[in-house]
């Protein structure tokens, strides 16, 4: 084989390579796991500003890319399962919350207590920041419902209560529009110290990698 013939070869292998790695990555990433930030406070204190995580994407089943639709059913999504989907009100935005309802369940809030199915829910996730009871004709944040989760749909909840723009303020949410569950924290800094800086180096919380999300 002539020097130009072998150049040849190792440019095909590598090209080859390539897109076998690009292809795996896609690959991974549609059905496997997903990594995603958290940009918002609004599930304090489970999951901090500046988190990251990993969604595990075929918990729920085998989905068809963009429509959502599910080939194969592993599980249902589960009260307290704490889930990434895209924003009913805008498609294009990722929201992270904990299921609190599933289909089936009536789901009322009354006086920041959350109640499925007439019992009160012992959420040890809850955090309850103002004192402050506002009554159901001011918001929908501390008295609520009671509603009937409809068939295919997920009430969520952020664990911050009082800081959070959720099922109780825009509706439940598409079991179609579910990306996955969250089950493990990989990173986590101060995205508000400048990047590249020794600031942002010395903000890794480094008691909070590899711990397991519930």
């Amino acid at each position: 084989m002539t020097r130009e013939g072998r150049k040849k070869n190792l440019f095909r292998e590598y090209f080859e390579a390539i897109c076998i790695a690009i292809l795996l990555a896609l690959f991974i990433r549609t059905f496997v796991v997903q990594a995603f930030k958290i940009p918002s406070g609004s599930m304090l204190p489970t999951l901090l500003i500046g988190d990251h995580l990993l969604v595990n994407k075929f918990i729920y089943g085998l989905r068809i890319p963009f429509s959502g639709k599910v080939l194969v059913s592993y599980k249902k999504p589960a009260r307290g399962d704490v889930v990434v989907f895209r924003y009913p009100k805008d498609k294009s935005i990722d929201y992270i919350k904990r299921v609190m309802g599933t289909p089936g369940d009536t789901v009322e809030i009354r006086t920041k207590k959350v109640f499925v199915n007439g019992e009160p829910v012992q959420d040890t996730h809850a955090h309850i920041s103002s004192p402050v009871v506002l009554n159901a004709t001011a918001s929908p944040r501390d008295n609520f419902g009671p509603v009937l989760v409809p068939e295919g749909r997920i009430f969520v909840m952020g664990d911050n209560r009082d800081n959070s723009y959720d099922s109780r303020f825009w509706g439940f949410v598409d079991q179609k529009d579910i990306l996955g569950k969250a089950f493990v924290l990989y990173w986590s800094w101060d995205i508000d110290k400048p990047l590249l800086s020794f600031e942002r180096i010395a903000s890794v919380r480094w008691g909070r990698l590899a711990n397991i999300i519930d």
